[in-house]
């Protein structure tokens, strides 16, 4: 392990984690500097700390942090980032809003101190322009990175002791606009430019036009495949995995499912199904849950539809290490919970989600990779990661619960990742589902939510204002037809109550919960 202090400018003393000092050309820039060190020491892992921060280097916290050398973590002590609020509006992924509290991935990296694997400087040494400031180099290293399996991660626990009254530096609207023109599709170079001048108030044509002669930045899937994945996790011992299905109405595809589970190289030990009948009376369906399976089936039957209630009936019910939420109307390979448990080991993941097609649908093979969204239907998860948390039924019979459940796992320091080696198919079974249509509480409005309330409510909760602005904008273009051009005052007056419709019902659910 390097060390690289720095006093945000340039380089004031490199040691290593075995006590050598190397010698520093006076006024070091710090990029150039880790760039050649990585070319020399490929096997390192390379830490940057600002000087003030020397004895707070949490040094035993790097080594066990880097089980593999495909990691990039820093942590920005301050309340703000290198590039602050205004990024909401080119990026709609939580991402970009960071807890700070907690280990948190992210692609918005910090230069006040942090670690890297030097084989991953390497890969990103032709992507990247050694004049770029220390921030926007990591910053950019991050935004290519992340989604081609480098994980990225805000860790506070890179300091011994919580750092006050920090002060760091922040992009300057040019560099803003660069970072944009050369990491997203140009469309966003114009819409943060009207964002800017709708929700701010700010003109700023000079940086927007300056940004239009950079060339995009790309980085290739194989650079990062060459960085070795071996983990240093050692074999769990217990191994144990239970599976939690809601269903309604699915009878045969639900026998199936447990079909395919009987058949598993690895078996779970509890198989908890949540049976929904609203209708008053009615009793289970599925007798054969009585018959002789493999594995102990905890079922448990409700008049009460929904899959949030469902599923958090069922979270109470797990025993084991591990859980596999799963629907009812899905097919698998038999080795599908041996590979899921094979990848607890070997990457230690918190959660992570399974591709899951359709039959139409083929499944691009890519290197294992942090996800921005959660899905209870094809996902894997540590029974320890999920303590105090369950499924808002705010969201119920409407979309965003998973994402929700998923930020709730994201704000206690646990990341959900994205798997495509094996896979789920999603058989979108016929029947079943909302056999009774719910009515909601906007259902006889006369002027109709847009977007829905239920949406508008997972925004409210972990959208940050510039997020929900720029999506605001967004669906104002996509909606535009016909209408818009024969009178635009009243389309844009039908917009605007829509949409203050849809606020309004996603805060009388947010006071619901």
């Amino acid at each position: 392990m390097i060390i690289f202090f720095h006093d945000n400018s340039k380089i004031t003393e490199i040691v290593s984690s075995n006590g050598d000092n190397f010698s520093v050309t006076k006024n070091s820039l710090i990029v150039p500097t880790i760039i050649e060190f990585a070319e020399k020491n490929n096997n390192e892992i390379l830490v940057w700390c600002h000087q003030n921060e020397k004895e707070n280097l949490n040094h035993s916290f790097i080594e066990s942090f880097f089980f593999h050398n495909k990691f990039l973590i820093s942590f920005n002590p301050s309340d703000s980032n290198y590039f602050e609020r205004y990024v909401g509006y080119i990026e709609d992924t939580q991402f970009v809003n960071v807890n700070k509290k907690v280990k948190y991935a992210t692609w918005m990296m910090s230069s006040y101190v942090g670690a890297i694997h030097a084989a991953t400087i390497i890969a990103f040494k032709n992507s990247n322009n050694r004049k770029d400031n220390f921030d926007y180099f990591l910053n950019s290293i991050a935004r290519l990175g992340l989604p081609k399996g480098l994980f990225c991660y805000s860790a506070p626990k890179l300091l011994i002791k919580p750092s006050q009254n920090v002060n760091l530096k922040s992009a300057s609207l040019f560099d803003l606009y660069r970072f944009t023109k050369q990491h997203y599709r140009i469309r966003w170079v114009f819409l943060l430019f009207f964002s800017l001048l709708l929700f701010e108030k700010k003109f700023t044509f000079a940086p927007f036009l300056a940004s239009l002669f950079y060339k995009r930045r790309t980085i290739s899937t194989k650079n990062l495949d060459q960085i070795t994945l071996v983990s240093k996790i050692n074999k769990l011992e217990i191994r144990s995995i239970d599976v939690l299905i809601p269903t309604i109405g699915r009878k045969k595809y639900l026998l199936d499912v447990l079909k395919k589970l009987a058949s598993q190289t690895h078996l779970p030990a509890n198989v908890i199904i949540i049976e929904q009948n609203p209708i008053e009376n009615s009793v289970s369906e599925l007798e054969y849950i009585d018959e002789n399976w493999p594995f102990k089936i905890k079922h448990h039957f409700t008049h009460q539809t929904g899959a949030c209630n469902a599923r958090n009936i069922g979270l109470q019910l797990i025993e084991s290490e591990f859980v596999f939420m799963a629907d009812d109307d899905i097919d698998f390979e038999n080795t599908l919970l041996e590979n899921a448990i094979s990848i607890f080991e070997k990457m230690n993941f918190d959660a992570f989600l399974v591709a899951c097609h359709l039959q139409s649908q083929v499944i691009k093979v890519e290197s294992p990779k942090q996800f921005a969204v959660f899905g209870a239907g094809h996902a894997f998860v540590k029974s320890s990661c999920l303590k105090n948390i369950k499924f808002n039924t705010s969201y119920e019979f409407g979309f965003g619960e998973d994402n929700d459940f998923g930020m709730q796992l994201r704000n206690k320091g646990y990341d959900i990742h994205y798997i495509s080696d094996f896979k789920i198919l999603h058989l979108k079974a016929p029947i079943g589902g909302f056999r009774v249509k719910p009515k909601r509480l906007w259902s006889d409005d006369v002027i109709h939510s847009k977007p829905s309330p239920t949406v508008m409510l997972f925004r409210i909760l972990h959208c940050s204002n510039e997020q929900n602005s720029s999506y605001k904008l967004t669906l104002f273009i996509k909606n535009i037809n016909k209408s818009f051009f024969l009178n635009p005052f009243n389309y844009i007056s039908l917009f605007k109550k829509r949409w203050n419709r849809s606020l309004y019902w996603a805060n009388i659910l947010k006071n619901k919960r």
